[in-house]
């Protein structure tokens, strides 16, 4: 799918992947669960040696940088995880990004264990609000994922607390092993492609 923009243009050459981490604003939720993709972002910025900064216009924290060759625009919103959509138009417009494809987004998934990586394009929600509002605010769900595994909780009904905490001392050390993972497959992703990157990532243990 291509998407209209319905704000600014980007001015020069376009991003080829705009990756978006998902994260709830505020040091209350720093290190918990639900913001494991932010956490990813962040990381994968620091390993090339950037740091994401604030763009109020753009509701979120921007970086860019360049991966064998090609453009990648970071991003994390700043709003909360249930009103990331909001962020999108302008992020898509700023970007310059045009196709639904090259927008991967990262984030929590408690129907993986813990560390557990997946790419994935389209698909439905899940009940991840923050996956539920990009898509409304896209108006379509063919956009990559990379799932992160957080593990599920000791009861259904515990689901947003259990996302909303950190996790245990031996979950916290999987999940530092994720993130580094994580960040690897984003990089796959921009050098190789999204199919070759999804052979690669869906196949670990």
């Amino acid at each position: 799918m291509a998407w209209r923009s319905r704000g600014t243009t980007r001015r020069g050459t376009p991003a080829d992947l705009l990756v978006v981490g998902l994260a709830n604003p505020g040091s209350e939720y720093a290190g918990s669960r639900h913001n494991i993709g932010g956490d990813i972002v962040e990381e994968l910025a620091d390993r090339h040696g950037t740091k994401l900064k604030s763009e109020p216009r753009q509701r979120a924290r921007l970086a860019e940088l360049v991966l064998d060759g090609v453009r990648v625009a970071l991003a994390v919103p700043t709003t909360y995880m249930n009103e990331s959509g909001a962020a999108l138009p302008s992020l898509l417009a700023r970007t310059g990004v045009s196709e639904l494809t090259a927008l991967l987004v990262v984030h929590d998934e408690i129907d993986l264990e813990v560390g557990r990586l997946q790419l994935k394009l389209g698909g439905g929600a899940a009940g991840h609000n923050g996956l539920r509002s990009i898509s409304s605010a896209v108006g379509d769900n063919g956009y990559l994922r990379l799932r992160v595994g957080v593990g599920r909780p000791p009861a259904p009904q515990a689901g947003a607390s259990w996302v909303l905490s950190r996790p245990s001392k031996a979950d916290a050390e999987i999940l530092a092993v994720a993130r580094a993972s994580a960040v690897e497959a984003i990089e796959l992703v921009a050098s190789e492609g999204i199919e070759r990157a999804m052979g690669s990532v869906n196949t670990r243990a």
